[in-house]
């Protein structure tokens, strides 16, 4: 049985199940652990975690005393938060169709990681970065958003562990540029805010590969030399001499948190500038919704409940209200039932709701057998969204599903 509970409930003997914490914020890359000494209690509050999900069939169990959650509790608390954000007004931005923006994108994607890595290789050869070349990217990403913000987020997800570090960026650049729109900024703001996406793990760069890449849990050592990416990019971008002040900002401070327990500056509250918090939910969400070497991907809307759940103290509220709004409830890729039995895979959002998607659906859970795919638009539709899916426990690769 699963339970979350407070670390200074936890003790040596427990099974823990998963950190209630993002796998960037700590050493933890392992899902599942047994605590075996009191050492890793210790490390659990050192870093700053502040909750974690047991398994009582694999450990000790909690203290009658002690507060616990339920998974069930939780699901129901996180539903109904993002419920609320459902029901908020969202803004209305006039969209293409995506089948006519998937293909450009698509060449824009190719080109801007060509740019990039390009880019990258120049910074860590000493030079600086050219900021008319990340300009120009930044403004194709701006475009395609515009069109349709759904095609080019969708595609960004589709990286490997290899190309992590490159399509990470591109990725950031454009979810910041889009939460950016959300939030009504200038034009030009919303640029500076794709500038900074682009550019803000630049300092991963200079970070050993058998550090950055370890497919094991960190030492603290190790860990130590992660956490100084911000300020090795904050360094190098200094340098250029042309960097605005809001993308070195985002550079330093995207590892910070709202409760002060993030890095390296400790900064909380009112001393984070907005784009630093747009910064910190837009990186988190990418790298939760990525493949990486020492961590399997979250499917979209799974990742969207993991932040929910940690965003109290990590995220700035009404920021990670507009990103929800931003992504939808059920972003582009989720897996979803519907109340007439189909499984369907969410392929764009609709302006009517962010319940209400457009939709693919493909297979019956009624007669358990793959139906003719046909695309459905929910707003407009009798049917509706009845849960989420995983599509690992369906054993669906949902790319074949898609076009992205």
């Amino acid at each position: 049985m699963l339970k979350k509970i407070k670390v200074q409930d936890a003790t040596v003997g427990m099974y823990v199940h998963e950190i209630c914490s993002s796998w960037m914020d700590n050493p933890f890359w392992k899902k599942s652990f047994k605590l075996t000494k009191e050492k890793d209690l210790k490390a659990l509050s050192h870093y700053q975690i502040k909750e974690v999900w047991i398994d009582t069939s694999k450990g000790l169990d909690v203290h009658v005393e002690a507060k616990s959650v339920s998974v069930e509790e939780e699901k129901l608390q996180i539903n109904s938060a993002l419920q609320q954000i459902a029901a908020q007004e969202k803004k209305i931005i006039p969209r293409i169709p995506l089948k006519d923006e998937l293909l450009r994108a698509k060449k824009k994607l190719a080109e801007a990681k060509k740019n990039v890595i390009t880019m990258f290789n120049e910074v860590r050869m000493g030079n600086a970065i050219k900021l008319d070349q990340a300009a120009d990217m930044v403004e194709e990403i701006n475009q395609s958003i515009t069109r349709n913000p759904d095609a080019l987020l969708s595609l960004m997800r589709l990286k490997t562990a290899n190309d992590y570090t490159y399509m990470h960026s591109i990725a950031v650049s454009g979810l910041m540029i889009a939460l950016g729109k959300e939030l009504d900024l200038d034009s030009a703001s919303v640029k500076e805010a794709g500038i900074a996406g682009l550019l803000h793990d630049v300092g991963k760069i200079f970070i050993p590969s058998k550090v950055l890449n370890k497919a094991g849990q960190l030492t603290d050592e190790e860990f130590a030399i992660i956490k100084t990416h911000p300020q090795k990019g904050w360094e190098q971008l200094k340098l250029s001499g042309e960097i605005h002040d809001i993308t070195l900002d985002v550079c330093l401070h995207h590892h910070e948190r709202i409760d002060g327990k993030g890095y390296p500056d400790q900064l909380s509250g009112e001393a984070l500038s907005t784009f630093a918090r747009m910064a910190s939910i837009c990186d988190v969400y990418d790298a939760i919704t990525s493949t990486r070497c020492y961590k399997a991907s979250w499917d979209p809307a799974e990742s969207l409940r993991k932040m929910a759940e940690w965003k109290d103290g990590q995220f700035d509220n009404t920021l990670f209200s507009a990103f929800v709004k931003t992504i939808g409830i059920y972003p582009s890729g989720t897996l979803v039932k519907l109340k007439s039995g189909r499984l369907a895979v969410v392929t764009e959002q609709t302006e009517a709701s962010l319940l209400k998607p457009v939709v693919k659906v493909f297979f019956s859970t009624h007669s358990m057998a793959h139906i003719m795919p046909e695309l459905i638009d929910l707003s407009i539709s009798p049917d509706s969204i009845s849960n989420k899916e995983d599509p690992q426990q369906w054993g669906f690769d949902l790319k074949k599903f898609t076009d992205f």
